[in-house]
Formats: structure tokens, C-alpha cells, sequence
């Protein structure tokens, strides 16, 4: 199972688009407080579109409650990694896999990193930008995941075709 963590989201509009992506993609979404806004706020709602109902999604006091209730390989997303996402292996659709994204404004505590330094990765690009945004960078990510997987219970057609489109060799 593929699980995004938000470690104290800021913004609900990045976080309503991050669910809809776990939506889409069958992904456990996962909520460490303080949130920045309230669950049913309507940015959340409109980012999310009419999928939030389908998605499958905890709420945590704290990382250390984070901890005491689940299990798996845990990925950390930040600024301060030096290795590419796409350079460990997610192939592996028995593991429970954590990609953990921190804060917009400060990202992951660097308590939290230090002891996992091994699993800190970077999404590449240029010097120009200090960060990508981060329902952007959930999306890269869960997408090399899913790749690596082979799209593990993904459709590749539309499920609500147009009966009268007619196919395009």
C-alpha cells in the first residue's frame, strides 16, 4: 500500500489537490497535526473536487502518534536529501511505503531527518527554485512509485467512455 504523510500541511488547497491525487491513485493519505485549516473548509472541498468521499485518510495528534500506528518503509521528502526519488526501489507491492512530505514553509524538522538521513531524497531541478509545490511534488513521486509497480491496480482507459466516440486508430 502506498501512503502520502503531510507533516503539519499549511495550505488547503495543496492539500485538496493531494487528495484527490490519492483518489486517482488509490493512495492512503495521511494527516500529522497541527493542520493549517479545518477539514471542511471550502478550498479543501473545491481542490478535492467531489472525490473526498472516497478517500481513505487518518488524522494524527503528532509525528510520534504517526509512528505508533503504522509500519513500513518510510521515505522522507526534503530540500536537505541528496538522492533523486527515482533512486530507490518501490517495487515491492507487499511493503507498506510512506513517502513523508513536511510543512510548505519549513518542510520535515531536521530531528526528524537526522536519524533517517539514509531515506532523505530531493525531486531534481535547477537552482533557480528552492522547492516545487507541494501537491506537485506528492504526484511526482506516487507516480515513480506506481510506475515502479507496473500501475498495480491502475485502469489505463477511461472507465465512463462516450458511447458514441468513436476510437482513432
Amino acid at each position: 500500500m502506498i501512503n502520502i504523510v503531510l507533516y503539519e500541511p499549511e495550505i488547503p488547497q495543496n492539500t485538496g489537490n493531494i487528495m484527490r491525487t490519492c483518489v486517482a491513485t488509490g493512495t492512503r493519505l495521511h494527516l500529522i497535526k497541527p493542520l493549517g485549516f479545518s477539514l471542511d473548509e471550502s478550498k479543501l472541498k473545491r481542490s478535492g473536487v467531489n472525490y473526498i468521499d472516497k478517500l481513505e485518510y487518518f488524522v494524527y495528534e503528532n509525528y510520534d502518534d504517526f509512528l505508533s500506528k503504522n509500519e513500513g518503509e518510510f521515505y522522507y521528502f526534503t530540500r536537505y536529501g541528496h538522492k533523486p526519488h527515482t533512486s530507490f526501489d518501490y517495487s515491492d507491492t507487499n511493503k507498506n511505503i510512506y513517502l513523508v512530505f513536511g510543512k510548505e514553509s519549513t518542510g520535515i524538522p531536521k530531528e526528524i531527518l537526522r536519524p533517517n538521513i539514509d531515506r532523505c531524497m530531493r525531486i531534481p531541478m535547477t537552482s533557480n527554485v528552492r522547492a516545487l509545490n507541494l501537491s506537485n511534488c506528492c504526484a511526482i513521486v506516487v507516480y515513480e512509485v506506481l510506475r515502479q509497480q507496473n500501475y498495480n491496480g491502475l485502469l489505463f482507459e477511461e472507465p465512463h467512455k462516450d458511447k458514441d466516440f468513436i476510437m482513432i486508430d
